[in-house]
């Protein structure tokens, strides 16, 4: 008896985007799974200093006529591409479904952000104009914006589309070329972005792509053609990408992970709280840095807690969340909840050993809500980054934010009442860079930027908005005189 051979990935091996080539590198490759079956869709390429280094002379070569080009004229390149994401959305969300495992909504909101994302790029040539004084009689001082040349852009794997677009869009129509290292774990979309761009018209190599991990990372950091990184992902490897990009003189904004609160009032509106903090706690699999981590129920909140666990118990694979990124993230986050409860938290819903049928290679945890979380449990200080939500009780307000207080990270913040007074405390003495009120998952829209304060944020400014502005450009001043 033989056994049939397996069955080819779908998308078979993945080139890296260097220039106009699609290039095969010679490193190995590692599968890319299908998170909600386990099924092998892919190989990547593990690229390093050689992919980098090809990449980054294609960017240099492109990048004089592609900073020459009026920015009017490069915007114009980016109003084409948002044009293609939105015919495309269908699809391009459903390979973010295949490579990430996010339900269709949660996915194509992803481009729906993108193209917002590029709305903004478009508007750059009326904010990032020159400025001109007469200073004195015949005596003029004149500020420009240039482009800072190659610059290089790390994203994370639990937004394929949206956090690349955090940097694409702005940095090509501020007039540089760019080099994206998308996780390792979901490749796909940032080929089909190098695809869409292409069509809009973008020169070849103005934006390349090089796959890999910890080998382009490092070639990235140290590459002395490139001029500016950003980066999204865990706090410890922020801070590695910061200090070794600034140690190579380059501008680094490196983002890393979070602990959010949420503050839950009595006088919250109890229907509204609770499922507004759950979509926060579980949306995406709790995989953004932006999700629920930590609940601070004051007393008297004991009946929204309980709609919450009943919304929680109600929720369906597939309908309301998706698996998690890999198998290795399913055992991280069951083991936090294992521990937590050996440490003595009430397990209120327990997402643990969840089997899909049809699907029992996925990896797949359910919403899970812990009770009586005390705040120095482990589970209550580190970043899970799974559908986990921590209740921690406080006695008061006042009480709820010095557990706050205690936290490393400093993403994001939101209470949930009706007063105004105890929300008007909270978005002072917060110490997060992003703050919502009555809001799961206060994200900026834009022109307002995303960033947070603390262990989430490494570098100056933030990463979008009008604050990208001087983070990818150097200001050129000029004095003139005229008899």
């Amino acid at each position: 008896m033989t056994t049939a051979p397996a069955a080819a990935p779908a998308y078979g091996r993945l080139r890296h985007r260097i220039g106009a080539h699609d290039v095969a590198g010679a490193g190995e490759s590692l599968p890319i799974h299908n998170p909600a079956t386990g099924e092998v869709i892919a190989t990547v390429p593990m690229g390093g200093a050689t992919e980098v280094g090809a990449a980054v002379e294609a960017a240099a070569q492109a990048f004089p006529a592609w900073s020459a080009t009026p920015i009017k004229d490069r915007v114009q390149v980016l109003f084409r591409y948002r044009s293609l994401l939105e015919r495309d959305l269908t699809d391009l969300g459903a390979l973010i479904t295949e490579e990430h495992g996010k339900i269709r909504p949660e996915a194509e909101a992803e481009i729906l952000k993108a193209m917002e994302l590029c709305e903004f790029a478009v508007s750059l040539p009326q904010l990032a104009m020159g400025e001109v004084l007469e200073v004195s009689r015949g005596i003029e001082c004149r500020l420009d914006h240039y482009p800072l040349g190659v610059v290089a852009s790390i994203a994370p794997f639990n937004f394929p589309s949206m956090v690349p677009h955090w940097t694409i869009p702005n940095a090509l129509a501020l007039g540089n070329c760019l080099v994206l290292k998308p996780s390792e774990r979901v490749p796909l979309s940032a080929l089909r972005i190098a695809d869409l761009l292409r069509e809009a018209g973008l020169p070849d190599g103005v934006f390349n792509v090089v796959h890999g991990g910890r080998d382009a990372v490092e070639a990235i950091c140290d590459h002395p053609g490139i001029a500016a990184v950003t980066f999204v992902g865990s706090t410890p490897t922020a801070k590695i990408v910061y200090r070794r990009s600034t140690a190579a003189l380059k501008r680094a904004l490196a983002l890393g992970g979070a602990k959010n609160h949420l503050f839950v009032l009595p006088d919250a509106e109890p229907e509204y709280t609770a499922g507004t903090v759950l979509a926060s706690a579980v949306g995406c699999a709790g995989q953004r840095c932006m999700a629920a981590s930590v609940m601070v129920a004051v007393p008297r909140t004991d009946h929204i807690i309980t709609r919450l666990c009943e919304l929680a118990r109600a929720m369906a694979p597939n309908r309301d969340f998706g698996p998690v990124i890999s198998a290795a993230a399913k055992q991280r986050i069951e083991g936090y909840i294992t521990e937590a409860v050996a440490d003595g938290a009430e397990l209120l819903v327990d997402g643990r050993n969840l089997r899909v049928p049809g699907q029992e290679g996925g990896f797949w945890v359910g919403p899970t809500i812990l009770d009586r979380v005390r705040p120095e449990m482990r589970i209550a200080q580190e970043e899970v980054f799974g559908p986990v939500l921590t209740i921690v009780r406080a006695g008061s307000l006042a009480e709820g934010l010095e557990i706050h207080h205690r936290s490393r990270y400093g993403n994001a913040a939101s209470i949930f009442t009706s007063s105004g007074a105890a929300a008007h405390e909270v978005i002072e003495r917060a110490t997060a860079g992003m703050i919502g009120v009555n809001v799961g998952v206060p994200v900026p829209r834009e022109p307002f930027p995303f960033g947070g304060w603390g262990d989430s944020k490494f570098g100056v400014g933030d990463i979008t908005g009008k604050s990208s502005i001087e983070f990818w450009t150097q200001a050129k001043k000029t004095t003139m005189r005229w008899e």
